[in-house]
């Protein structure tokens, strides 16, 4: 089956407390979306790679791209208000009826491995995702009180979330809502259920520099 990826990276910076968007940040000397984008090179060379970006963001990418020599071969399309509607405009450059996956750009540590579950997990069942164990204990909070959650029952969503191209696109066609949290709550909603596959905890999203100074240790085991 033809495979592209939509990478989504529509970041700030700001609970970084950096003056440039996260995506664009260095870790150990290279840009993370750089990364990132290498990461799923590496998964399968023939790969459709794009990138989602803000509009306000494509000069200051492409001028990275040229600094830093990177010169693999990606497509860049401007995003939406909201990761839905990025989404959605990555999804207009997939032209096969094939699989797509959907990966935060700021999650620059997946590995081939991951990658490749979850893409051979949504062959086989229409819709994959990542997941990790919940290792602290949860309390869900009602009104003014609260009460403890099993948290055996419970995982924390990665990406890449990955779909057969034709699933995602009937998704789509639903309106926005801001309760589609991520593209699997969208599938779901369809009737589709999504199958789980055994994440990764390293595949840690950077959201804060703790979550990057984090990143620089795992890459020093690497």
């Amino acid at each position: 089956m033809k495979r592209s990826t939509i990478i989504v990276a529509g970041g700030s910076g700001k609970r970084m407390g950096a003056s440039v968007p996260k995506q664009f940040l260095l870790l150990k000397g290279k840009p993370v979306l750089c990364r990132t984008i290498e990461a799923f090179y590496q998964a399968d060379p023939d790969m459709q790679l794009i990138v989602v970006l803000p509009e306000d963001q494509l000069d200051s990418w492409r001028m990275l791209c040229i600094g830093h020599g990177f010169t693999l071969e990606h497509s860049v399309v401007c995003g939406g208000e909201e990761r839905f509607h990025s989404v959605r405009e990555g999804l207009k450059e997939v032209k096969h009826e094939g699989l797509v996956a959907v990966h935060d750009g700021v999650r620059p540590l997946v590995s081939v491995e991951l990658i490749a579950r979850c893409l051979a997990a949504a062959e086989a069942h229409g819709a994959a995702i990542p997941v990790v164990p919940v290792s602290s204990s949860v309390r869900e909070v009602i009104g003014d009180g609260s009460r403890a959650v099993d948290r055996a029952r419970l995982r924390l969503v990665q990406t890449p979330q990955c779909f057969r191209v034709p699933l995602l696109r009937k998704a789509f066609e639903r309106p926005y809502d801001p309760a589609f949290t991520d593209e699997a709550t969208l599938v779901e909603r369809t009737g589709t259920t999504v199958h789980l596959v055994e994440g990764e905890e390293r595949n840690i999203k950077l959201t804060t520099p703790l979550d990057l100074r984090v990143a620089e240790v795992f890459l020093d085991r690497d």
